[in-house]
C-alpha cells in the first residue's frame, strides 16, 4: 500500500507540527503540477533512459511528456486540491480512494479499495545509539536504519586518519558486519525475533563486533541490493524543530503505472518481498516488506542537531556513515563532508555490481591498499551519482544554520 499520504496526516497531527495547515502545506505542490515544473538534468536523463522500456506502459508517456523542458500533471494537481478540501483520510476513505481502485483494477493490480479503507499509518519510535559525543535515531525495521546505526556504533571505536586507507577498510568492513545481520534478520518487526534496540544498547556486544574488523583484510562479500528511487528532505524551522525524512517510489518510476484519474505515479515497493511461503521478508497478507529508507538525526552534547540522509539503496547507511564520520571525528566542513569523494559497497539503483565502487578522486595510495586488503575495487568517475544523493543540515545551539546537498544531484540548500 502507498503510506506516504497517511504518514503525512501522522506528521501533521504531531504537537506543534500543523502551524502551517494542511492548505499551505499542499499549496505549492499544488501550483508546480498544474502549472509546470522544470525539470531537473537527473530527471531528463532518467525519462530518455527509460522511454522504450516505460513508453508503452498506462499513464506514463503523458505523464512525463516534456514541453520546451517542463513537465505538467494538472489530474495530479486535482487530486491534490480533493486532499486539501476533503483532508488526508480521502486517499483511503472516499472519492480519491475509489478512482485509485478504479484505475488499478483496470492496469491488473490487486490492490482493492478495501486495501485502501483499511491502511492506517503509525507513529513508531525511532532506534536510537549512543555515540562518544552523541546520540544518533533512525528509522526502525521494516527499514535499514538499525544497519546505519550499527555501522556508526562500530566505527566510533575505532581510530584511524581522515581519508586514509584505513578509515575507508574500517567503514566498508563494518558495513559488511551491519548488512550481515540485516539481511538475515531485518524485515517486518512483527516477525522478527531480533530486538535491535537491545543489540545497539550493548556496548560490549558492539566492541566485540568492532574487533571483528581486520585492519589488513577485507572479508569476502556477495550479497546484493536492489535498484530504487529516493529522496531525502531535511528541514528546519525557526523554532528548531528539525525533520529528516525521505519517500521513495522504488524503481526510477515506481510501477511506472500513472494512475489515469488521479494522475498518482504508483510505487512497486512490493517488489522487495520474498516470493516464498514462509521465512525472512516472505510475502503475505498484512505484512510490510524490507525496505533501504532511512532517514537519520543526531543530537550533540554541544546542542547542535542535525539531520542527514540519501537516497541510494545499499548505499544510504554507508553514505551516512562517512559524511557524519567526517563531520563529527574529523570536524570537517559539512559541505566538504559531502562532497569529498565517497565509494559503495554492493548494488544501487540501476547496478548490478557487488563490487566495491571508488571515485577517482580518492587517492591513489588509498585505492592501492584497498586492493591489496582484497578488496575488489571498480573505478567510477568523480561525482558519481551511484554515490547517492546526500544531504545534511546542522542547527547549532545558538540557532545558526549549516546546510550542504550533494554535487552529485539536483538537490540543493534554501533558506526562506
Amino acid at each position: 500500500m502507498a503510506g506516504a499520504v497517511s504518514s503525512w496526516q501522522a506528521a501533521l497531527a504531531l504537537p506543534g507540527a500543523s502551524r502551517l495547515g494542511l492548505h499551505r502545506v499542499l499549496r505549492d505542490a499544488i501550483d508546480f503540477a498544474a502549472d509546470g515544473v522544470a525539470i531537473a538534468p537527473g530527471l531528463r536523463q532518467t525519462i530518455d533512459a527509460k522511454r522504450d522500456e516505460l513508453g508503452a506502459v498506462p499513464g506514463w508517456a503523458e505523464a512525463y511528456d516534456v514541453l520546451n523542458g517542463v513537465i505538467r500533471n494538472t489530474r495530479l494537481a486535482r487530486t491534490m486540491e480533493m486532499l486539501r478540501t476533503k483532508g488526508l483520510h480521502s486517499f483511503y476513505t472516499n472519492g480519491i480512494a475509489d478512482e485509485i481502485a478504479a484505475d488499478l483494477a483496470e492496469v491488473g493490480a490487486p490492490v482493492s479499495a478495501d486495501d485502501l479503507r483499511f491502511h492506517r499509518g503509525s507513529v513508531e519510535k525511532p532506534l536510537t545509539v549512543r555515540l562518544k559525543d552523541c546520540t544518533v535515531a533512525s528509522s526502525p525495521p521494516p527499514t535499514q536504519g538499525f544497519a546505519s546505526l550499527l555501522i556508526l556504533a562500530l566505527i566510533d571505536r575505532l581510530d584511524a586518519a581522515p581519508e586514509s586507507f584505513e578509515q575507508v577498510h574500517a567503514i566498508v568492513e563494518a558495513t559488511k558486519i551491519a548488512f550481515a545481520i540485516r539481511n538475515r534478520e531485518i524485515h517486518d518487526p512483527a516477525f522478527m525475533t531480533l530486538d535491535c534496540q537491545a543489540l545497539l544498547d550493548q556496548a560490549d556486544g558492539i566492541a566485540d563486533m568492532a574487533g571483528w574488523i581486520d585492519p589488513h583484510r577485507a572479508v569476502p562479500w556477495s550479497k546484493a541490493g536492489g535498484p530504487g528511487d529516493t529522496t531525502w528532505i531535511g528541514a528546519v524551522d525557526s523554532d528548531g524543530c528539525v525533520v529528516s525524512m525521505i519517500q521513495s517510489l522504488y524503481f526510477e518510476f515506481g510501477s511506472g503505472v500513472v494512475l489515469p484519474r488521479t494522475g498518482i505515479v504508483w510505487q512497486n515497493r512490493g517488489t522487495s518481498f520474498r516470493l516464498a511461503r514462509e521465512g525472512w521478508n516472505a510475502l503475505a497478507p498484512g505484512r510490510r516488506p524490507f525496505h533501504t529508507l532511512n532517514p537519520s538525526l543526531a543530537r550533540f552534547d554541544d546542542g547542535r542537531v542535525m539531520a542527514l540522509g540519501t537516497m541510494g539503496g545499499e548505499g544510504q547507511p554507508q553514505t551516512q556513515a562517512t559524511i557524519f564520520n567526517r563531520y563529527v571525528k574529523h570536524r570537517m566542513p559539512l559541505g566538504e563532508a559531502v562532497a569529498a569523494p565517497r565509494w559503495l559497497l554492493g548494488r544501487t539503483w540501476g547496478e548490478d555490481s557487488t563490487a566495491l565502487r571508488v571515485e577517482g578522486r580518492i587517492d591513489a595510495g588509498v585505492v592501492d591498499g584497498l586492493r591489496k586488503a582484497g578488496h575488489p575495487v571498480k573505478m567510477v568517475e568523480d561525482y558519481s551519482s551511484l554515490m547517492g544523493h546526500a544531504g545534511a543540515i546542522v542547527r547549532h545551539a545558538d540557532g545558526a544554520l549549516d546546510g550542504a546537498a550533494d554535487p552529485r544531484s539536483d538537490g540543493s540548500v534554501a533558506w526562506a
